[in-house]
């Protein structure tokens, strides 16, 4: 993935020669490019199977969909900056994150000292990458030093060049009709390439070697072109005719083909980079002129003098004419030294050939296979996890909810912690934001500013109930629009748990007040849902309005209703293997076991409860990855009855509602494996899960959004900050050790893992 020819880049061109190269090693391969565009019209070769408008970031999801649909060994990711949308090319992020095959990134701009943007967007990919290739030492150095990638993660692999020695340059300076000395220079023309110092030598070179010809070869660059036109050429053809020189100076004023471009370099004796940016770090340009063995000039930036080292060319001056000319007219007047130059410049160059290149990198994507495979083996069977001690929970810090949070509510989603307001509200995380706060306050006194939050939180609620149909609206746009009419039954039944919550322990009676009128007018609802999980929503929540002062008893109509149709559900699709309420595992699933074992205690109903001991005990041996650690249903394609369960993506919601579920199953029969397990679930947010990677960021008091097969998602949305936060507060509140029923009552026999 990168810019692709007939784009004018040198990227572009790096890529074609690369997908090249590596089909001629081995023609059994395929060798698929994705192609980042700046415009509609290229005529693409077959090659490239999906094309990215690369400032659109919808365009990289459905791209993202294209990969992982052709099920790709290896995504190699050529990357510049430049080539990418959003500030510092971070919509690429949106299709790595996405990417369900080991990634090799090539960087072809390494920076001392990048900008907040340019670092949190290399960091991220550089985490999201099996392997870096870089093609200069000092680009090693900087990986290593300002971005701490371990020097085992780094492929060093210079530049490819095609095999310049077999081209007849003689041929070629006759038909160019050359007979004196000829010095080169090309690519893409823009005002830092200090072509107009080679020129202002000129003068002199030609006074000492007459008939000397200097070529620029290259169109102007086009991002050069839309915003200035071709005043920088025009501007060097102006420079040339006053010096007097013009007719020593020769333009190409188009994007040569590589074989054109090869006979341009066996043509000419003496080759020159000016450039004026000292921190490139590398040059396709400059290490195609090496592999052609000739004499090569540049000013010293950082490839540059890694590159011409050892004898194998000569540095000038930056912005310095008069240099540029001493050391022309000095490499033409000693030709054995100029072909001795040249000598060591072909034998450096012949490591960079493409073939050999080819084979390095096919040796790179091997290695980032291998490793992505060791690993994910490593996941399966985990033998150095974190060790915790299973009552010191960690402190609570609500850093991250309180930048989540605005004069509205609490914002979706966010890129890594920081908030993402394009995407709005829903009411499904203020339903949780206002749950926490309600199970905060019953650990400790809220601050002036989260009291706030819990009436902002509340206030969401009220705002999202739609009396015309008796309905909580879920989506709400940054500007304060509501999406539609009605949310989904999920989002109806989590409100209602909130409310539910709310109206019985919140220690503020005028929203207590509000909280049991509200869910009043939305419980009806319950009735028309078909959706198991409102029902079990449904169930925890009218099982906590009814403990409210005040509560309407009728309700408990209601909650026998909601716990009958999840209770015929179970008994319809159980089996002594498979003991749940339908033929797959999805999402949020312990808050189906924990409502039906809620709904037996409250309706003193023993069989529901054992059902609900039952099928909890199932799922969290289900939910139990080698090594014993939590390992709960993955969403990328859940599990299907009789078909292998997924492992990733794995989700904060399923840890906090199995905390959730486990400490309710203690509460209730005073077993403390509960417990145990409860501590299990939560611990897979500290790390104690199959990356042995945490989710939790103390540095923040967020919650990534979850683990997929190789890597954290570090964004830190609502959903999977409140997850963590809940979890952590309902072990905060729970007693270490309950016994409310007798041990003989619980009929399930769970093993400790």
């Amino acid at each position: 993935m990168g810019s692709y020819v007939p784009r004018q880049c040198g990227i572009a061109t790096f890529s074609a020669d690369l997908a090249r190269t590596l089909s001629e090693i081995d023609s059994t391969l395929t060798i698929d490019s994705v192609a980042m565009s700046d415009r509609t019209d290229y005529p693409y070769p077959e090659r490239v199977r999906c094309e990215i408008s690369e400032q659109d970031l919808e365009s990289y999801g459905p791209a993202a969909d294209f990969i992982n649909h052709a099920r790709y060994d290896v995504l190699s990711v050529q990357h510049e900056y430049g080539i990418f949308g959003g500030e510092a090319g971070s919509y690429l992020l949106r299709l790595v994150r996405e990417a369900k095959m080991p990634i090799v990134t090539t960087l072809h701009t390494v920076l001392r000292e990048p900008s907040n943007a340019q670092r949190e967007v290399l960091d991220e990919l550089l985490q999201l990458s099996e392997r870096v290739v870089v093609m200069s030492k000092k680009a090693v150095g900087f990986l290593s030093d300002v971005h701490a990638v371990p020097l085992d993660k780094i492929d060093l692999i210079p530049h490819g060049i095609p095999d310049i020695a077999q081209a007849a340059g003689s041929d070629f300076r006759a038909t160019l009709g050359i007979e004196g000395p000829m010095i080169l220079t090309f690519g893409l023309l823009s005002p830092d390439k200090g072509i107009q110092y080679v020129i202002e030598a000129m003068p002199e070179i030609v006074r000492t070697h007459p008939g000397t010809t200097y070529f620029v070869v290259g169109a102007t660059h086009p991002n050069v072109r839309a915003s200035a036109g071709e005043s920088y050429r025009e501007s060097l053809v102006a420079l040339a005719e006053r010096l007097g020189v013009a007719g020593n100076i020769r333009f190409v004023d188009r994007f040569v083909t590589s074989e054109e471009l090869v006979d341009y370099l066996a043509a000419m004796d003496l080759y020159i980079t000016p450039y004026l940016n000292p921190h490139q770090i590398t040059s396709g340009t400059l290490a195609y002129a090496v592999g052609a063995g000739k004499a090569v000039i540049s000013t010293p930036y950082w490839y540059a003098e890694e590159l011409l080292a050892e004898g194998r060319g000569r540095l000038v001056p930056f912005r310095d004419a008069e240099a540029i000319a001493k050391e022309v007219c000095a490499i033409q007047s000693s030709p054995e030294e100029r072909l001795e130059m040249g000598r060591r410049a072909a034998d450096y160059g012949r490591q960079m050939l493409w073939p050999e290149v080819g084979r390095r990198y096919l040796e790179s994507f091997a290695r980032a296979s291998r490793e992505s495979s060791e690993r994910l083996r490593e996941l399966v069977h985990p033998t150095q996890l974190s060790r915790w001690s299973p009552e010191s929970l960690p402190s609570i810090r609500l850093d991250h909810l309180h930048d989540l949070s605005d004069d509205t509510g609490i914002l979706q989603h966010a890129n890594f912690a920081i908030p993402n307001r394009p995407e709005g509200y829903c009411v499904d995380d203020n339903a949780r934001a206002l749950l926490y706060t309600v199970f905060l306050a019953e650990l400790k006194p809220l601050s002036a500013r989260t009291a706030r939050l819990q009436s902002r939180y509340l206030s969401f609620v009220h705002h999202a109930y739609n009396p015309d149909n008796g309905r909580f609206r879920n989506f709400m746009s940054f500007d304060r629009r509501w999406l539609e009419s009605a949310g989904s039954e999920d989002s109806h039944g989590r409100a209602l748990w909130a409310l539910g919550v709310t109206a019985r322990r919140c220690e503020i009676a005028s929203r207590r007040h509000l909280a049991r009128n509200l869910f009043e007018l939305g419980a009806p609802a319950l009735l028309e849902t078909t959706s198991l999980r409102t029902w079990a929503y449904g169930v925890l929540a009218i099982g906590e309005y009814l403990l409210a002062p005040d509560s309407d008893p009728k309700m408990r109509l209601l909650l026998r209703t909601m716990a009958d149709r999840l209770w015929t559900a179970y008994q319809t699709s159980q089996s002594p293997e498979w003991p749940w309420f339908e033929h797959r595992l999805t999402y949020a699933n312990a808050r189906l076991a924990q409502a039906l074992l809620v709904a037996g205690h409250t309706l003193e109903n023993q069989a529901m409860s054992d059902a609900g001991l039952d099928s909890l005990a199932w799922l969290m041996d289900i939910q139990t990855g080698p090594g014993g650690v939590f390992a709960p249903i993955g969403s990328n394609g859940f599990y299907l009855r009789g078909e292998e369960r997924s492992m990733f993506d794995q989700q904060p919601i399923e840890a906090a509602g199995s905390v959730s579920a486990c400490l309710a199953a203690g509460t209730l029969t005073g077993n403390p494996v509960w417990r145990s397990e409860a501590l299990r679930a939560f611990r897979w947010f500290l790390g104690e899960n199959m990356l042995g990677l945490p989710a939790y960021d103390p540095s923040t008091g967020g919650c990534c959004d979850g683990l997929h097969a190789e890597r954290v998602n570090r964004n830190q949305g609502a959903e999977s900050t409140l997850s963590y936060l809940m979890a952590l507060a309902e072990l905060r509140k729970t007693p270490h050790s309950i016994r409310t029923r007798p041990m003989e009552t619980f009929s399930h026999e769970i093993k400790p893992v």
